[in-house]
């Protein structure tokens, strides 16, 4: 399939998605965010790609919704659309996701960075849900994944208020994974993807399910996920590998299975 709002480059065994609006500051219209889902679903399926990396430029990740798809839209217009079950099937994404973020993160530009596993900011990033300011609010999950990102208090401010935070408030807050100077947002995500990308693949993707429910499950529940997938790993070759290689002092060579 062809895009024409994305570019992918696969560097194995990590693939680079790039928003590529710069126009409009990667505005995320429903054209890019289906050639998105549908870049994420061919990745997730590929065996050679190990770790995604969604990326934008360095004026902006993305800059929020496209305001002008929904300016004259009514509620059944936006049903119609269905573009939050779009967001989701992202969000369905096995394989680990990465965010290399510079400049503008904003309104969906944030919440799509939110959704991703692991975020790395350049020292020029900006983020902030400021959808107030146009009289609506974040509805694709920011009001959820910001409050569990930042806490409450931070959140209800970033939100109510629409005011942006710099890529340092974002990694204290805790938002971010870590901070690099402009231009290394990307190179540093392809280093930590490579590190993960060097694991065994059943390991990472059950690893990954367990994280993802602890946002979702109560801690006595959270608690019986994670021993499940603990003990599931037990049944796979990797794990009598891995354990092998150790006792051998040697490397693991995975086989994902």
């Amino acid at each position: 399939m062809e895009f024409g709002n994305i570019i992918l480059t696969k560097e194995l065994p990590v693939a680079t998605i790039q928003l590529n609006r710069p126009e409009v500051l990667n505005a995320i219209n429903h054209k890019l965010l289906r050639e998105l889902a549908s870049c994420l679903e061919q990745l997730d399926g590929d065996d050679e790609v190990k770790c995604i990396i969604i990326t934008g430029n360095e004026k902006a990740f993305a800059a929020g919704a496209d305001i002008r798809e929904m300016a004259e839209a009514g509620t059944i217009d936006m049903l119609l659309m269905d573009s939050f079950g779009v967001w989701q099937s992202i969000r369905r994404v096995r394989k680990p996701v990465i965010a290399a973020v510079s400049g503008f993160a904003l309104g969906g530009g944030c919440e799509l960075a939110m959704m991703c596993d692991i975020i790395i900011a350049s020292d020029t990033a900006r983020f902030g849900q400021p959808e107030i300011n146009i009289g609506i609010m974040p509805g694709a999950g920011g009001t959820q994944r910001l409050a569990r990102a930042v806490g409450k208090y931070k959140a209800m401010e970033m939100i109510l208020t629409g005011e942006m935070i710099n890529a340092e408030e974002a990694f204290r807050s805790g938002l971010v994974n870590r901070v690099v100077p402009v231009g290394l947002q990307l190179e540093e995500a392809k280093r930590i993807g490579n590190i993960i990308a060097s694991k065994s693949p059943v390991a990472v993707r059950l690893a990954k399910e367990a994280v993802l429910r602890a946002d979702e499950l109560a801690l006595k529940e959270g608690l019986e996920f994670e021993r499940k997938n603990f003990y599931i790993l037990f049944s796979s070759v990797d794990q009598k590998e891995g354990m092998l290689a150790f006792t051998e002092k040697r490397k693991p060579r995975w086989t994902g299975r």
